[in-house]
């Protein structure tokens, strides 16, 4: 039956037919249907043509191109078949201006969404709310917005960001934020939330410090502000140093709380007085207000009004310089004596003014006669007269009062060439700070003679500064580097020092900061050379070992040891004149290396007379004399005598200079084993050409 128009043979209908019936079965077998064909030698005919009739039904398919192909499963087609009837794979077109346009048939695209951390949001979100209740200062706000913020698991980085914010910011922040935290105590924020607060500060301690330089103090001052507070138990201070490493900033930060604040005597008021009060303003605005209501009152003669305005001031840890303030005016407008003694004898009945607060008033005023004294001269007859009256009608404590006195009991009257040093001293600062010169007011120190009142003008210099600008810190500290040696002696700096911190207790009371800013010029000291770390040592030794003095000086000795410490507190108080001072530093660097590479002696004289900054011409000794033992090169002799043949270099700035090398010997003896034999030989070639003070010889005998 088989023919050569491509008809079966009954042999083969029969197999296809077996093969169809079977071919789902097999469908799921390894081998394929085709397979299974050509198990079964299924031939073309030889008539030149494929026989393909039956094969076509399901599995085998001519092409339009006349090709015999093998078909996809499920009948998808090959190469040049048009596939199935749903296939998808072919890329396909959607016209969105088809009448039958579906939005449905789109292809989906995902779209990637970023993952937010709620702690993230939360700490961006808190910055604005603190920043927000920084300026405008209404705590009931600031509670209100942290409330709808939610996210109370977080509180604890809220305190730990407003804290460290405040820190970076002037005083009026940081007793704000010391105030919002007493406000959210308990009432937003949970005590555990506080602890938790706080121990993170501490834990950030050492990084906190790498950018506010007083980070330490100022962190214990808020930590032990939160326990004056009673947002924090004192037993905290102890769990805390227990959960942190010994060598941490932490463990500074708690041993600063304890020591410098919390064991003071009248600590609660220290503290709270430290920021301002809690009145979201500064001392000098309290100050403000208590001279303007004490005016108000001498118009008016209202004694119960001037209490009421006292009171609403809500500063009663500051009473005593209301009390002071009162008997200055008393003493100023004498008319005004009986309504100021009127006036602080009813706030004393009334409780109002405390009688420690009397006292200290008193007191404050009694050490500050002398300098009141030079604007009212009946000062300390009119004292004289206020302390037994207001003693007599039971207004002040007899027993508490402290006063110089002499052995008829009235207060010394000071050696009249003291204070007219002192006057004089006063308006040489003054016009120092005014010109900038200190070539002048060297001349004018010299002009006084009184080199034994050197400690008492270092005194004043620094207290005169602390209660101005940076700009004035900056130029005291570069006036001491100048002041020592060509004047002062490193005793009279000592000196001075130990006066100041004596006195520091009292400095507080007027400069709020005070402690922070001698620790400051001590150790800014050490940096300029003034001092060496050895005479921290002798400062402390001669300071009583509990007083704020003592913890100033620790302090100091911090911020030297504090990484990159010369560069911090070079430019502690914005550089200014300092920053010449340090780049006159890499300038003689630069110039001694040209001239000991085959310089010229009048051009490297011409260089250091450029540099005009003849009080630091001690670092050019100095630094020659290290090079030439460095360098092996002698010829650094020759520029000094030069120089100072000429009286570009003096006598004190030699010796100065010869005196720095003489104490760093042992740590340059280090790197030139030589160093001292050198330094001897250039000691006794300095002491033949006339370079050195008479005074130089016994320090030299020890090297």
């Amino acid at each position: 039956m088989a023919s050569g128009e491509g008809f079966l043979t009954d042999g083969q209908r029969e197999m296809l037919k077996i093969a169809s019936q079977n071919a789902e079965n097999l469908s799921s077998s390894p081998k394929s249907p085709s397979s299974l064909l050509s198990e079964h030698h299924i031939k073309a005919p030889a008539g030149g043509k494929a026989h393909t009739a039956g094969i076509a039904v399901r599995h085998v398919r001519r092409s339009h191109s006349g090709k015999f192909v093998r078909v996809k499963k499920d009948g998808a087609g090959g190469k040049g078949t048009w596939g199935k009837l749903l296939d998808t794979d072919v890329e396909s077109h959607i016209d969105r201006n088809d009448p039958n346009y579906d939005s449905g048939e789109e292809p989906y695209q995902l779209v990637g969404s970023t993952v937010t951390d709620p702690l993230d949001e939360f700490k961006k979100a808190v910055v604005s709310i603190i920043e927000e209740y920084f300026s405008n200062g209404d705590v009931e706000l600031a509670a209100s917005d942290l409330r709808e913020l939610g996210s109370s698991e977080y509180y604890p980085y809220f305190i730990k960001r407003l804290v460290s914010m405040a820190m970076d910011r002037h005083d009026k922040e940081k007793e704000m934020a010391s105030v919002l935290l007493s406000a959210l105590y308990a009432d937003v924020i949970s005590p555990s939330q506080i602890r938790d607060g706080f121990f993170m500060l501490l834990e950030s301690a050492d990084d906190l410090a790498v950018d506010i330089l007083d980070a330490v103090d100022i962190l214990a001052l808020f930590l032990a502000r939160a326990v004056v507070d009673d947002i924090l138990p004192p037993a905290f201070l102890a769990r805390a140093r227990k959960a942190l490493p010994e060598s941490s900033n932490g463990v500074q930060v708690i041993q600063t709380a304890e020591k410098s604040y919390l064991s003071a005597p009248h600590h609660a008021e220290l503290v709270e007085r430290r920021w301002g009060g809690s009145t979201h303003i500064t001392v000098e605005e309290v100050k403000k207000k208590i001279a303007d209501l004490l005016r108000e009152y001498v118009d008016s003669g209202d004694a119960f009004e001037a209490c009421r305005c006292i009171r609403e001031l809500g500063v009663s840890f500051f009473h005593h310089e209301v009390v002071k303030r009162a008997l200055v005016l008393a003493m100023e407008i004498r008319s005004a004596e009986p309504l100021m003694l009127k006036l602080l004898k009813e706030a004393a009945e009334e409780g109002l003014i405390s009688s420690s607060q009397m006292v200290k008033g008193f007191s404050r005023l009694a050490e500050g006669l002398d300098d009141l004294a030079l604007d009212i001269p009946s000062a300390k007859a009119l004292f004289e007269s206020f302390v037994p009256k207001a003693i007599s009608e039971g207004w002040l404590d007899a027993s508490s009062l402290t006063k110089p006195a002499g052995e008829d009991g009235e207060i010394q009257v000071e050696d009249e060439r003291v204070r007219k040093y002192k006057k004089e001293a006063v308006t040489i600062i003054h016009e120092y700070f005014l010109s900038d010169d200190i070539p002048e007011l060297i001349r004018s120190l010299e002009d006084l003679g009184a080199p034994e009142y050197n400690s008492i003008f270092l005194k004043k210099l620094i207290t005169l500064a602390m209660d101005r600008k940076n700009r004035e810190k900056e130029m005291a500290s570069v006036l001491l580097s100048a002041l020592h040696i060509e004047i002062f002696s490193t005793e009279d700096i000592v000196n001075g020092f130990v006066m100041l911190l004596e006195s520091a207790e009292d400095t507080a009371l007027d400069i709020l900061d005070a402690s922070n800013e001698l620790a400051l010029f001590l150790a800014r000291a050490v940096i300029d050379d003034v001092l060496v770390p050895l005479n921290l040592e002798e400062i402390g030794s001669r300071l009583p070992p509990n007083c704020s003095g003592s913890e100033t000086v620790r302090m100091a000795r911090s911020l030297i040891a504090a990484r990159h410490a010369g560069e911090r507190l070079l430019r502690c108080w914005g550089g200014g004149t300092g920053w010449a001072v340090e780049d006159a530093k890499d300038k003689i660097m630069k110039l001694l290396e040209e001239y000991e590479s085959g310089g010229v002696v009048s051009e490297a004289c011409q260089c250091i007379r450029d540099l005009d900054l003849p009080f630091f011409n001690h670092e050019v000794v100095k630094k020659a004399l290290v090079m030439a033992m460095e360098k092996k090169n002698d010829r650094m002799l020759d520029l000094l005598q030069e120089c100072f043949s000429e009286g570009l270099i003096t006598i004190n700035q030699m010796t100065k200079g010869f005196t720095r090398v003489k104490d760093g010997l042992d740590d340059l003896a280090l790197d030139i084993p030589n160093a001292k034999e050198k330094f001897g030989f250039y000691v006794e070639h300095a002491q033949k050409k006339g370079w050195l003070l008479p005074s130089f010889d016994s320090s030299a005998s020890d090297v």
